[in-house]
């Protein structure tokens, strides 16, 4: 039985993972987007860039060049009969109620990763992929559902906050700062899928305190930092023993009257 993801560990590793290749992963998103529309060697980046998890799962600095060399070309016809596997697997399992469709993707998310790290075909490359997923398929999807709420909300105030009253000069600046945060969340949930997908290959599970034990040791800790805060109370004073009142000296019984003759 496969052992179970932690999720507060998984996103905490995965954030570490994306804030060290931050600057070579965006390099690497803007080097794909300005070279797209160039045909075949769009296939090759394409390929190259399903590869950034296992490739950060490794430890490595990413070198952004990397997506233009020759060898991701070269399987470019067992990639495309990957995705239309995938993809049309997916479209009939959302016909029949969506979460089969939504279980489907889940299953296969890590094919493509597969296909490039492990130079497998399009059907071992599936197999693979469901292999390892097993198990753990609802927590890699909370994993990445709570990272793009939260992300969600947070873009969703600041657009909220700077567009009161309609000033344009706001309504730009709350736009540059949700382009901010979405620059960030790219990495983030790369960062999230290499903490997975080197964890669900390599079988050692990142272990760490589910979110109900994180939050009742926040409370004990503030708990002991109000009560450090507090002034020690004086402990009483101990009472000094009563002076014992001085005894009165006895009397002395009369003598008796002789006896008169």
């Amino acid at each position: 039985m496969n052992k179970k993801l932690n999720i507060i560990a998984t996103i905490k590793d995965g954030i570490a993972i994306a804030l060290v290749n931050y600057l070579s992963l965006v390099l690497t998103a803007v080097l794909y987007l300005v070279t797209i529309w160039i045909p075949y060697l769009n296939v090759g980046t394409t390929i190259a860039m399903c590869s950034l998890p296992a490739e950060m799962a490794k430890g490595n600095i990413l070198n952004p060049l990397f997506i233009f060399e020759s060898k991701y070309r070269r399987n470019m016809g067992e990639f495309f009969i990957l995705m239309a596997l995938m993809n049309g697997a997916v479209f009939i399992g959302v016909l029949f109620g969506i979460i089969p469709g939504l279980v489907i993707a889940v299953a296969w998310s890590f094919a493509t990763v597969l296909f490039v790290d492990k130079d497998m075909n399009a059907m071992e490359a599936l197999h693979e992929s469901n292999r390892i997923t097993y198990g753990n398929k609802w927590r890699i999807f909370w994993t990445e559902f709570i990272v793009v709420l939260c992300l969600q909300i947070i873009c969703g105030i600041i657009s909220g906050i700077f567009s009161i009253g309609d000033v344009d000069w706001l309504t730009a600046i709350g736009g540059i700062l949700v382009l901010i945060i979405a620059i960030f969340a790219v990495p983030a949930l790369l960062g999230i899928e290499a903490s997975i997908y080197k964890q669900l290959t390599s079988g050692e599970i990142l272990e760490g305190k589910e979110l109900k034990e994180e939050l009742k040791d926040i409370k004990s800790g503030v708990a002991e930092a109000v009560k450090a805060e507090k002034p020690a109370e004086k402990a009483p004073k101990a009472e000094e023993p009563a002076a014992e009142a001085p005894k009165a000296p006895a009397k002395k019984a009369p003598a008796k009257a002789k006896k008169t003759e």
